[in-house]
């Protein structure tokens, strides 16, 4: 019998959620999904640490003499993802999806800037714009970002998307893809109702998903719907049929080596007979209904905080390293204590140890770094995951 993951390809495109590079040549999927999560995994891997040093001393040249290190790595940060996605692209045959820095997920003039530099960025290494995708947070701001980019013909990929508000206001924008966050809305339940399991097709994020793609192929949208940031195989066998889903390098490894038949759960023909109604959402629509759903308010606005903390730790080890390519002096005591800093930010119980809601960054991430796989990271495991930079105390 073939395996799951050779089944779920016959009917779903699969996407590789990573920024390793080797776990995506080993997968052959068809896109890449990366953040700056991700992105900070894999750059404290030693086999991407040319890309980094090479990355960062551009960007010092390009920031003058008079720059700081950590004005330098501000910089290196938007170039390294681009960096990533360039390399990423020479080995896919479809597309990359690149995030605008989630700190401008309430500023549709500055993520439309960002977008059109990360575009331009790409152009220069000789990558179209139909082989990318623009990342953008699923805010109304973001949402109507996104269809401005989307009539100059950059696609985007609207993601922390979590209610079906969110999902209907990105496809009447003109988005090419979302990414409904499954994993992260049964999280919130489970937390929320003190359930410790759901069956697999009760699954609250596995049900949105569902909502979302009969919604789309009942009204006969062209936007993708893209499942994400799965907790384990039973949510991706429920998805199978939907249009992309993207799974994390440890997932797809589970998919590969079960041989099980996988009976196709979504399908465009069954939901265009389906009874829905249809909305129409407007900006007030939009936020009565997200003040209307906590699920959505809450794990958005959680997701963007986690996003933005990534973005900060990559800043902080850029910084870092750019002081030890320069001054060949190994990481600073101040460096060693923003990485401490970064640890106390995520550890917000003071126990220790960073859970997965405390973590607030990808799922992949996380699950990389959980090497006992107990659903918390140590500071030793932080050590081992992504290197010296992050020691601490």
């Amino acid at each position: 019998m073939a395996s799951l993951l050779e089944q779920l390809r016959q009917m779903t495109v699969v996407v590789a959620d990573t920024g390793d590079i080797q776990a995506i040549e080993k997968f052959t999927p068809r896109d890449a999904t990366t953040n700056p999560s991700l992105i900070t995994a894999a750059a404290q891997m030693p086999q991407y640490q040319a890309i980094v040093d090479d990355t960062l001393l551009k960007a010092k040249a390009d920031a003058g003499e008079g720059a700081s290190d950590k004005d330098v790595a501000n910089l290196a940060f938007k170039n390294l993802a681009v960096a990533f996605g360039h390399k990423i692209l020479g080995i896919i045959p479809g597309r990359v999806s690149t995030e605008v820095d989630a700190r401008l997920s309430y500023d549709t003039e500055a993520t439309v800037a960002t977008a059109r530099d990360i575009i331009a960025q790409y152009d220069k290494l000789g990558i179209t714009p139909d082989r990318v995708l623009i990342k953008i947070a699923s805010t109304w701001e973001g949402i109507k970002a996104a269809e401005i980019l989307e009539k100059e013909g950059i696609h985007c990929n609207l993601t922390l998307l979590f209610g079906i508000h969110q999902a209907i206001a990105c496809a009447e924008a003109g988005a090419t893809l979302i990414s409904p966050f499954v994993g992260r809305i049964l999280d919130w339940y489970k937390k929320d109702t003190g359930r410790e399991e759901y069956p697999a097709a009760e699954d609250p994020g596995v049900v949105s998903v569902t909502e979302i793609y009969n919604y789309y192929k009942k009204f006969g949208y062209n936007t993708e719907v893209m499942g994400a940031s799965f907790r384990n195989i039973g949510e991706i066998n429920e998805l199978a049929g939907c249009d992309l889903l993207t799974i994390s390098p440890q997932l797809l490894a589970k998919l590969d080596e079960t041989q099980a038949e996988l009976p196709r759960k979504l399908d465009p023909a069954k939901a265009a007979a389906m009874d829905i109604e249809r909305l129409s959402i407007d900006e007030a629509t939009f936020r009565s209904m997200h003040e209307g759903d906590r699920m959505a308010t809450e794990k958005l606005d959680e997701g963007i905080k986690g996003f933005s903390k990534a973005l900060e730790s990559l800043e902080n080890l850029l910084a870092t390293r750019l002081t030890e390519l320069t001054e060949s002096s190994g990481t600073s005591s101040k460096a060693r204590d923003d990485q401490f800093d970064l640890f106390k930010a995520y550890d917000l119980d003071g126990d220790g140890f960073i859970t997965r809601e405390e973590w607030l960054g990808t799922d992949a991430a996380f699950d990389a770094l959980d090497l006992d796989h107990d659903g918390k990271l140590s500071s030793s495991e932080i050590v081992a995951g992504l290197g010296p930079a992050f020691e601490v105390a």
